[in-house]
């Protein structure tokens, strides 16, 4: 009986009513998606100097992973991971989070024409400096896209908690999956929405991750107006129990 009614519309409605209470009387509680592997299989290993470094310079850490990997199963490489020494997994899940529609060729291109932007930009700025301030001019764009989203991230955030019949505002401490998550998205949502509509995609993004990277900007703002939030519901965070 159970199963003919989780077949149904009504199925769908009473599991999607059940994970609605569960995130309000249990906001700590992480859903795990089905995966086909379980926890046994181990990640697979794209880096080629790993493979290339000789035995006799191998640490006894990295010998037992060796005799590991011996034995266990691993998991297949995904499409999108390659050894190539542009790849990066930030960046990746980056692509991926921007992709619409299922267009990830667009989201690559944006992507590579936002970092050759924030290169060219830098390299401009460093051609242009007094020879004294050079040195503190940076031009790796890999390393701009990772400090300007490092600088993005909250620390504390907002969990919606249900006391009494009333619904109170609780700051907690966020899971560095979900920082990296919350910055990656405010980054694009300033990014498509508040953009003039003559300037591209790539544009508007260097421009935000050049702010970023000098904790500037709208997505900086947005996350100290986050921290200001939860000091102002300081109160409330005794309701936090988990």
């Amino acid at each position: 009986m159970v199963a003919s009614m989780l077949k149904g519309g009504s199925g769908r409605l009473l599991v999607n009513s059940l994970q609605i209470s569960l995130r309000t009387w249990l906001p700590g509680l992480t859903q795990v998606r089905w995966s086909q592997y379980n926890p046994y299989y181990l990640e697979p290993e794209t880096n080629k100097k790993y493979y290339q470094k000789p035995l006799t310079e191998l640490t006894e850490g990295e010998k037992a992973e060796q005799e590991l990997k011996e034995v266990r199963p691993i998991k297949a490489a995904p499409s999108s991971l390659t050894s190539s020494v542009f790849y990066d997994p930030v960046i990746s899940k980056f692509v991926n989070l921007m992709m619409k529609g299922g267009n990830k060729v667009l989201a690559k291109s944006i992507m590579t024409q936002t970092l050759e932007a924030v290169k060219k930009k830098q390299v401009e700025k460093y051609h242009k400096a007094p020879d004294a301030e050079k040195s503190n001019i940076e031009c790796n764009p890999y390393t701009i896209f990772h400090q300007a989203l490092e600088n993005c991230k909250p620390v504390i955030g907002l969990t919606s908690i249900q006391r009494g019949g009333k619904y109170y505002q609780v700051p907690t401490p966020l899971k560095d999956n979900r920082r990296r998550f919350l910055a990656m998205k405010w980054l694009i949502t300033e990014c498509r929405e508040n953009k003039h509509r003559r300037t591209l995609m790539y544009e508007k993004l260097s421009q935000e991750l050049l702010a970023a990277f000098n904790n500037e900007g709208a997505v900086v703002k947005r996350k100290h107006d986050m921290h200001k939030m939860a000091e102002a519901n300081r109160a409330f965070a005794h309701y936090r129990w988990w």
